[in-house]
């Protein structure tokens, strides 16, 4: 008897799942979802394969903002990552298990499915082309640096990639087309997630997203045309409790127009070369100001009277956003500079909930070494919410401008190495003269560690530390050498 209870609840099983399965051809596919007849209780299969020949996309676009000549967040791709779907439209993984625990909201993860569709969630794979506007409570939760109509399935269009490392996983959207088979404009995208102290991301945030050339908005099963208009796609951060989240903003216009995470659509070429990192480990807080770097890395180098390094002879120009995350609430920036004089900046948006500025240090007439920007951002949050970041800027003399501006040549580096770096416990400096003092900076600027070794190696322990990158200053007889440590 149990035998021929065990065979009929098998063959329940296999009848259940074949009326959840559909083979369909990808034409039929399409016109289904075009007509917006598409059963989400229904598993789709292709029953025509396609190709996961890579072949190298077209650049039918110029980027409207151009990437930072002080460095960009967007991590390359290489053999290290994987494929994380095969060409899809409307494609999820399977479960992907992650080596870290990841804080969204309170609550630990560590497993999660990556979708075609711009986004990532953790309790199911989710296959919806629309985007729609955070909060919302009926969505699983996600993550979605931008939540669209993605297609890949024509050759002409990248793919999904992934890559785990023991403390992070980097997804990303590879110059990927849209709905249906477009490839005469592409989008790149990247997210990380982390366990919150990997230096893949600034001190204290578990989430990044950045942006390459991005060109398309909207797939014609969202009522886009020509890849814009319809609805928007959406770029954020969805507990689906209707509580936690936020939105950086919504997306359906070609151009470059932003007016903050609430308010009308905005133009694809905003987010071109941005980058953005926030924390989620946190539950019904409110979460602080975001603010929006375009890439500006650790440090900015600037080199004077050298354009080879930068467009504007003895400055730096780059630009700074500021948005509060959540409905309703108004933000307040200050930016301030240990080195008034060089430093100033034009607000040039200024809504309740965004605010822009460019910026610009200037190093003429200044010694070599470090100077930092100092940016804070407060809401009207319960309880408030305050951000703080600190730009490194770092200045490096031209020998050419030594009768012109008076600043004496003190960098030595190529007699003194840093070793093991990245380090997790302690590095050693060698050099081939008498070491005699070495600082130590964190990002804020502040000293946290000095020491006079007299001698020509000194060996620094840093196992104190938190996580993140620090400055080392090391002074030598004949001059003063700075050098970069990330400790693991």
């Amino acid at each position: 008897m149990k035998k021929v209870i065990l065979l009929l609840i098998c063959l329940i099983s296999i009848f259940a799942k074949a009326q959840t399965t559909v083979n369909i051809s990808t034409s039929d596919y399409d016109n289904l979802k075009i007509n917006h007849q598409l059963d989400a209780t229904k598993h789709y299969i292709f029953t025509d394969a396609l190709s996961n020949t890579i072949e190298p996309p077209v650049n039918y676009h110029s980027a409207n903002r151009l990437p930072s000549s002080i460095c960009s967040c967007m991590i390359p791709r290489d053999a290290s990552f994987s494929v994380a779907l095969p060409r899809s439209d409307d494609g999820s993984t399977t479960a992907i298990t992650i080596p870290f625990a990841f804080n969204f909201y309170g609550t630990n993860y560590t497993q999660l499915y990556i979708n075609n569709n711009g986004n990532v969630t953790f309790t199911t794979a989710f296959s919806t082309y629309t985007g729609t506007s955070f909060p919302s409570a009926s969505l699983p939760p996600t993550i979605a640096p931008f939540w669209s109509d993605v297609d890949t399935r024509n050759v002409g269009s990248g793919l999904v990639y992934y890559k785990i490392t023991p403390t992070a996983i980097i997804i990303k959207w590879d110059s990927v087309g849209y709905f249906s088979y477009y490839i005469d404009k592409l989008n790149t995208f990247q997210m990380v997630i982390t366990d919150g102290t990997d230096p893949l991301l600034p001190a204290g945030d578990n989430v990044g997203f950045c942006y390459g050339d991005m060109q398309w908005t909207t797939g014609d099963a969202s009522a886009g045309v020509g890849g814009f208009g319809g609805m928007a796609a959406t770029v954020g951060v969805n507990k689906g409790d209707g509580i936690n989240f936020f939105q950086v903003g919504t997306f359906n216009l070609a151009g470059a127009t932003f007016d903050g995470p609430y308010g009308a659509n905005d133009g694809i070429d905003w987010l071109d070369n941005q980058g953005m990192y926030f924390n989620t480990a946190t539950s019904g807080l409110n979460i602080p100001p975001v603010i929006i770097n375009n890439n500006i890395c650790d440090t900015i180098d600037v080199y004077t009277g050298d354009t080879t390094h930068t467009m504007l002879i003895d400055s730096v120009q780059f630009k700074i956003g500021i948005s509060t995350p959540e409905i309703g609430q108004t933000v307040t920036t200050t930016l301030t500079s240990s080195m008034p004089s060089k430093f100033s900046y034009i607000q040039t948006i200024n809504t309740a909930t965004y605010e822009e500025y460019i910026c610009k240090f200037n190093v003429t007439s200044i010694p070599e070494g470090l100077y930092f920007i100092y940016i804070n951002a407060i809401d009207n949050g319960v309880p408030i919410g305050t951000s703080n970041k600190t730009i490194v800027i770092r200045s490096h003399y031209d020998a050419g401008l030594a009768s012109t501006v008076g600043i004496q040549k003190t960098d030595i580096s190529d007699v003194i190495s840093i070793y093991p770096n990245p380090t997790s416990t302690n590095f050693t400096i060698t050099s081939t003269e008498k070491i005699e003092s070495v600082r130590v900076f964190n990002l804020l600027g502040e000293e946290v560690l000095t020491t006079t070794p007299n001698n020509t190696q000194s060996t620094i322990n840093i196992n104190q530390f938190s996580k993140g990158i620090y400055f080392v200053e090391i002074k030598t007889e004949k001059g003063v050498v700075r050098k970069k440590v990330v400790k693991e």
